[in-house]
């Protein structure tokens, strides 16, 4: 390519910036649940996409898993999302876990759901 030409831009996917804005709206939407602010990280998922944890400022926390590893760093960019390298130590800690996720982590072993397969009734 000659100096003087501009390289060709990319022109932006409709579909992906309509995943990246209700990304971002689920993003600000749980933020506001819990305590206004929230961070996150966003780890590969292979040929999913990514996932994208949310921790909010009280401490819950979910996720999210968007088509792609661009989306879901578009998502958190336009939710203002404080995105932190790994998901351990300082954003860890901020981390809450609640008794759902006590159950089901030990199951039957502390009276929590046995994780039965479902009845076909």
């Amino acid at each position: 390519m000659a100096e003087n030409q501009a390289a060709p831009t990319a022109t932006p996917n409709p579909r992906a910036q309509r995943r990246a804005a209700r990304l971002a709206k689920q993003i600000r939407a749980f933020a506001g649940r819990h305590g206004g602010s929230a961070d996150g990280h966003v780890a590969h998922l292979g040929q999913r996409g990514a996932r994208i944890v949310i921790v909010g400022a009280d401490g819950a926390w979910g996720d999210l898993v968007a088509p792609s590893h661009a989306i879901a760093l578009q998502a958190a960019e336009r939710a203002s999302l404080t995105l932190h390298e790994s998901l351990d130590g300082e954003l860890a800690a901020k981390m809450r876990t609640g008794p759902y996720e006590w159950s089901r982590m030990a199951g039957i072993q502390i009276g929590g759901p046995a994780n039965e397969a479902p009845s076909n009734t």
